[in-house]
């Protein structure tokens, strides 16, 4: 009788890990994709909420051209018109079939880079700004290191093959971050269409990035593709105050994919009014005998958190305020822990004050 209820037991129990081990396994399958590398990443809170192979090195395509497009935009005048050097002449793959002296502004340029992924433009501009491509592709690799990317080269300016051209998942979605804190790439990369001319012609360029007509809120960035690399993409979309980021690389259905990414990110995510989670006085007194308030406020809006991740909050704040301030001045600071992060929020003046000398405190 014992043996029956031990082997009943054992029945049950192999029963029940069996049903939790699958659920486990479909969880951890819920939001695979076929990329051999991707990743996505929230640049508020400057974390990863998906990784997968993220930090493998592999070719990028022209997921280069985010670094090309956002040097050429600090380092040069939009309104500059350069003409056609020779060496950018007849470059392989995605187009504008330049001819050499063709006369064309950094503007149109760089629009033809992130929307028609013409290598031939992004040859125009490294030439331009560094005499060269390995040159350029120096600068490039500069940028790059400095926005924190740390397994990534170029080695020229529009990601054609080249043995020593790689990045990874991770580091692209550093790149896209930055890029997109530019306010005239943002606006370039999330542009359909445009048209300029060239001479007596005029020239259209369509967007490449399918996702800007079929998933909301879509921002960008850069699609990519050899048979090297595969099809590479970088979206970015940004809901409800949420911004995300997704990369694959090397992934043959990469637009499905990039959707179910984005959309876990925005089903897990929201972005909570940091006004309504502290008791934040309206203002402060100062030491003036005439009365003086000083209103006050955080600097930031809204903080982005897991729905599931609690928030607790203190406050480093002066009783009193002793000295002239400025509007925009900081008084104080918002401590908020999240989760296993901490996040500080400068606390500032609204409006300015002088202090009157030699007064006492008057509350």
């Amino acid at each position: 009788m014992r043996d029956r209820k031990t082997i009943l037991y054992l029945l049950i129990l192999s029963t029940f890990l069996l049903s939790m081990m699958a659920l486990l396994a479909s969880a951890e399958t819920s939001h695979t994709n076929s990329a051999k590398s991707s990743a996505l990443y929230n640049p508020d809170t400057k974390t990863f909420l998906q990784r997968k192979n993220a930090e493998a090195k592999l070719p990028m395509a022209s997921t280069t051209k985010i670094v090309t497009a956002l040097v050429a935009i600090e380092s040069l005048d939009l309104d500059e018109i350069i003409t056609v050097q020779k060496e950018a002449v007849g470059i392989e793959g995605s187009s504008l079939y330049l001819k050499e002296g063709d006369k064309l502004t950094v503007r149109d340029l760089v629009y033809s880079v992130l929307l028609q992924s013409a290598n031939d433009a992004s040859c125009v501009l490294a030439l331009r700004i560094s005499g060269g491509i390995p040159e350029f592709a120096d600068k490039m690799n500069a940028r790059a290191k400095a926005i924190g990317a740390k397994n990534t080269n170029f080695e020229n300016p529009h990601g054609l093959d080249s043995a020593n051209h790689y990045t990874t998942a991770e580091d692209l979605c550093l790149i896209a971050a930055e890029a997109l804190s530019n306010d005239i790439f943002k606006k370039i990369s999330s542009t359909y269409k445009y048209s300029f001319n060239i001479g007596d012609s005029t020239r259209t360029v369509i967007n490449h990035n399918k996702l800007l007509k079929t998933y909301d809120g879509c921002i960008g960035v850069k699609t990519g593709f050899t048979k090297k690399c595969g099809r590479c993409l970088v979206s970015a979309a940004t809901k409800q105050d949420i911004t995300l980021i997704a990369v694959t690389l090397n992934d043959p259905d990469d637009w499905r994919d990039h959707r179910s990414m984005l959309n876990y990110g925005f089903d897990n995510l929201e972005a909570v009014d940091i006004s309504d989670l502290t008791e934040l006085p309206e203002d402060l007194p100062t030491v003036s005998a005439d009365g003086a308030r000083v209103a006050i406020k955080p600097r930031e809006d809204t903080l982005v958190k897991y729905k599931n991740e609690d928030i607790k909050f203190s406050l480093d704040l002066p009783p009193y305020i002793s000295k002239d301030l400025k509007s925009g001045d900081k008084i104080g600071e918002i401590i908020i822990n999240v989760g296993d992060r901490e996040k500080t929020i400068d606390i500032i003046a609204t409006n300015g004050v002088k202090i009157k000398k030699n007064t006492k405190r008057f509350f």
